[in-house]
């Protein structure tokens, strides 16, 4: 018995498929029209775009006006990143044409795929005007801006999509809209559609978007729950462990807090922003010798995180640790990474090592970024009277003065330096 085109996909569906294959390409010089539109449909179904085109461009050329070709044509050209040759078939097809809106849907993917963002967004609203209650429209345009970074304005056609179901394309409306509303600063918003999405679909990716929102919503607890699950799920998610770390610190579980930015650390070595935060963490846990190894590796991942090199800096001064200050921001600095506060603290830390003229030079260095700041011209214009440079310290403490009238200390010392100086 002849094997038949129903047999031979049967065969490839039921699992066969070399075996399907073969009898099909033996079988398609023999097919009339519909059967061969029908296997190239299947072909592409089965993700063989070639073998489909093969079939449609013969069917093509003797019915160039049937639509139902044109439109799989295209999408075969569009899986063999063929685009061009995509939109010439596209464009053939008629405006009063009833796949005229499909026609214009794709081709709005293929220019968005081209980076013509304008041109894609006039065929997406021109399908809009032509089929104004057309859900996948709604989607498709939801899409467009949703990708484009637009979150505001996807929001308003995925709620419209989401009126006629729950997924377009095997896409969660649901999950697509609560990103929306979180991308766009609607944290609040985007709690209850993150809540559907999941109840309909458990997804890695919704339940990590359902814990920032609630944290960026002020709902500690809910995305303590969220990423404790996602943790549970999938422990090598490390993206979860700096939202879950602040999460417990917002319900002031700062024990759980370093905990959970340790564990982050294990499972990415090279996020300074984990290091970072786990060695704030220990500070508050009152373990200063483990912030000092963190923010250390903090800023040896990244010299210019000057976050990360201040906040060690700060605990070294807080510790009167001088040279390791002097060491840190020295060794920092030669990747050329400045800022302003470290020439600060090497103006003091060399002051207080009494290295005079490192000191000064930094100290002056900062006065160019700090002459309004009264700590810093007290503390500089100090150490000019050490420095017998007193006519330059009564400069800054008249400027202190400017700034705050009310500092009498500063008052009283200003009027014992002009009377010595008289004198």
């Amino acid at each position: 018995m002849a094997v038949t085109l129903t047999d031979a996909i049967t065969l490839v569906e039921n699992g066969d498929a070399e075996k399907g294959l073969e009898q099909l390409t033996i079988l398609e010089g023999t097919l009339h029209d519909e059967e061969k539109f029908l296997l190239a449909d299947k072909y592409y179904e089965w993700g063989l775009p070639d073998k489909a085109l093969n079939l449609l461009s013969d069917l093509h050329l003797l019915y160039p006006r049937e639509t139902d070709i044109s439109l799989l044509m295209a999408e075969a050209y569009i899986d063999l990143e063929q685009e061009d040759e995509a939109i010439a078939i596209l464009d053939q097809i008629d405006k009063g044409d009833d796949a005229y809106p499909q026609a214009l849907l794709l081709q709005a993917d293929l220019y968005q795929l081209q980076g013509l963002q304008e041109v894609s967004e006039r065929k997406l609203k021109e399908a809009k005007k032509l089929l104004p209650d057309e859900p996948l429209i709604d989607f498709a345009l939801g899409e467009f801006y949703f990708h484009s970074g637009d979150d505001h304005s996807s929001v308003a056609y995925y709620k419209q999509a989401a009126s006629a179901g729950d997924s377009f394309a095997g896409v969660d409306i649901n999950q697509r809209l609560a990103d929306a509303l979180s991308g766009s600063g609607e944290f609040e918003a985007a709690l209850p559609y993150y809540e559907k999405a999941l109840s309909d679909k458990l997804d890695l990716h919704a339940l990590f978007g359902f814990g920032i929102a609630a944290l960026r919503a002020g709902q500690a607890k809910t995305a303590i729950h969220q990423l404790e699950k996602l943790k549970e799920l999938d422990p090598e998610f490390s993206s979860l462990y700096l939202p879950l770390a602040r999460a417990y610190e917002e319900e002031e579980m700062v024990q759980e807090s370093l905990e959970a930015a340790l564990e982050g650390i294990r499972q990415d070595e090279m996020n300074k922003e984990l290091f970072l935060y786990a060695g704030k963490a220990a500070l508050k846990n009152n373990q200063p010798d483990q912030a000092a190894s963190l923010l250390k590796e903090a800023a040896a991942i990244d010299p210019g995180h000057a976050e990360a090199v201040l906040t060690l800096a700060n605990l070294y001064q807080h510790q009167e640790q001088y040279e390791e200050i002097i060491d840190l921001l020295t060794e920092v600095m030669k990747f050329e990474e400045e800022d302003p506060q470290y020439f600060w603290l090497l103006g003091k830390s060399y002051n207080e090592t009494e290295k005079f003229s490192q000191a000064s030079d930094y100290y002056e260095r900062a006065y160019k970024f700090f002459k309004d700041q009264t700590d810093f011209l007290e503390e500089y214009g100090r150490f000019l009277i050490e420095e017998g440079n007193r006519q330059k310290a009564i400069e800054l403490f008249r400027r202190i003065l400017m700034i705050d009238p009310a500092n009498v200390e500063i008052e009283a010392l200003l009027m014992q330096l002009e009377d010595e100086f008289k004198s």
